[in-house]
């Protein structure tokens, strides 16, 4: 008998933690599914063809909006490991279709993003929306751009090379390359609490490696002329800085004319925010032109810092609640700033 009444509370406790797995699993499952129709594109027309996602409201016919996708730094793929999607899906409920790609040499695709400048960059966007206005269910007079961090030396070019662009999103822009990099490199020691001896030597490491890109030092003369200076990069990622060190985003800025939505994290490391406000408010004086948005609480990505900050907090809430990543309110903002471009009369 107690044998019996043992294996029943077994058995009971199997079936327990059975059916606590397959909702847990039901639960990540349904948070990761989104109110998206995502098509997987060949977009063509540029230096190159792209592989790309073209993510469609869930419902309707269109014609959509359409917001272009235009990446930070880094190898990132179409949907920056999901990242984009809730974005996707709250552009979604404004009427907005979004498209974004494989950077080159990314999952497969040809070519090699560390070639790049930021000139060829706003060419493959602008030839991403050349190829999106022949797009079924496409609405090509409703067009703007999302950008995060290295983007924005690339979003005002392309507004200017498409002048049918509506809008602009840009997140977490820097104006001037070597400033931002310099701003980096002393939050971060700020952030590691180093002494002013490390700090002084980092600075003077720093422009030791400036000064061999001012020279247009290729990697091995510049290898051989400051050595362990140049840390861990390597060829290909100095050739890539060498196309783009003296990038500054002013002039651009100041033939910009369709709206600007800036968002911006009090919290950033790697983009002086109140530079960069600054900046944009300087440059971009027509009334109602700019829309600034800063959230005090927000890092660089705009995510929440106990997501970014706790590893496994970080990832049970991109397994398990993917769209509270980011800090509260920007999903809204992002819908809000997009809708208010829906036609007279309503959403088409």
């Amino acid at each position: 008998m107690l044998r019996r009444t043992w294996f029943r509370w077994l058995l009971g406790s199997l079936l327990a933690v059975v059916l606590s797995v397959g909702a847990a699993v039901g639960w990540v499952a349904y948070q990761n599914s989104y109110d998206l129709r995502e098509q997987r594109v060949a977009i063509t027309g540029g230096a190159q063809p792209l592989d790309g996602v073209l993510a469609r409201p869930e419902h309707g016919d269109g014609p959509f909006g359409l917001v272009v996708f235009v990446h930070g730094d880094g190898p990132a793929d179409a949907t920056r490991d999901s990242a984009y999607r809730p974005i996707w899906e709250s552009l979604a409920r404004a009427g907005y279709a979004s498209l974004s790609w494989n950077k080159p040499g990314v999952g497969g695709a040809p070519g090699n993003w560390l070639d790049q400048s930021m000139d060829d960059r706003a060419a493959e966007a602008a030839a991403a929306i050349a190829w999106a206005r022949s797009q079924p269910g496409i609405d090509p007079g409703r067009i703007g751009l999302w950008g995060i961090s290295q983007a924005g030396w690339v979003l005002p070019k392309v507004a200017d090379r498409v002048p049918d662009v509506r809008f602009v999103i840009a997140v977490s822009p820097a104006v001037n390359w070597l400033q931002q990099g310099r701003y980096n490199l002393l939050a971060e020691l700020a952030h590691e609490h180093a002494p002013q001896s490390r700090i002084d030597a980092e600075l003077a490491r720093r422009e030791r490696v400036n000064e061999q890109l001012r020279r247009g030092a290729t990697y091995e003369q510049a290898r051989a002329a400051v050595g362990a200076d140049l840390q861990d990069l390597t060829p290909e990622r100095w050739r890539f800085i060498g196309r783009n060190f003296t990038a500054d985003a002013t002039a651009d800025l100041a033939a910009l004319k369709v709206p600007v939505l800036l968002v911006l994290g009090g919290k950033d490391r790697n983009v002086d925010a109140a530079d960069t406000e600054a900046g944009y408010r300087r440059i971009l004086t027509a009334p109602g032109q700019l829309t600034v948005v800063k959230h005090e609480d927000a890092n660089h990505n705009l995510v929440r810092p106990e997501v970014e900050d706790d590893e496994v907090e970080g990832l049970l809430t991109v397994l398990a609640a993917p769209r509270s990543i980011y800090v509260d309110g920007y999903l809204d903002e992002l819908r809000r700033y997009a809708d208010s471009f829906t036609p007279t009369g309503g959403r088409r």
